[in-house]
C-alpha cells in the first residue's frame, strides 16, 4: 500500500503496469562478426594524409609511418599531422606518437594507453 501512495498511482494503474507482457531480446550477431581493421600507411607527401582521414572515418585503426615525410619536408609533416589530429578529434578518437617514426590514430571505440 505505501508504494501506491508514494508513486501517486491508483490501484487500476498499478495493476495495468503489472499485467503488461515483456519480450526478451537476444543479442544480435553484429558484434560477434565485426572485426577491427588495423591499417598501416606511409606518409610520403602531404596528400597521403587524406587516405588516413578516410580510414579513420571508416572506423579503422591506423598506424602511420612518418619518417619518409619527416626526412623530405618537415613543414608538410606538421601540416599532415595537424590534419590527422583534427580528423581524430572529429571522430572522438585518440592519437599518439610512437617513437620518432610512427603515429597511431584510433577512432572512437579505441584508446591509446599511455
Amino acid at each position: 500500500m505505501p508504494l501506491k501512495n508514494l508513486f501517486g498511482g491508483k490501484n487500476e494503474e498499478i495493476e495495468t503496469l503489472e499485467s503488461e507482457d515483456y519480450v526478451e531480446l537476444e543479442p544480435g550477431n553484429e558484434q560477434k562478426n565485426k572485426k577491427v581493421k588495423i591499417r598501416v600507411v606511409t606518409l610520403h607527401e602531404f596528400a597521403d594524409s587524406e587516405s588516413v582521414q578516410k580510414m579513420l572515418r571508416n572506423g579503422d585503426i591506423v598506424w602511420v609511418k612518418i619518417k619518409p615525410l619527416k626526412e623530405k619536408d618537415m613543414t608538410d609533416l606538421k601540416r599532415a599531422i595537424d590534419r590527422i589530429k583534427k580528423t581524430v578529434k572529429s571522430v572522438d578518437g585518440d592519437v599518439a606518437g610512437i617513437d620518432e617514426e610512427w603515429l597511431v590514430a584510433t577512432p572512437h571505440y579505441a584508446h591509446v594507453h599511455r
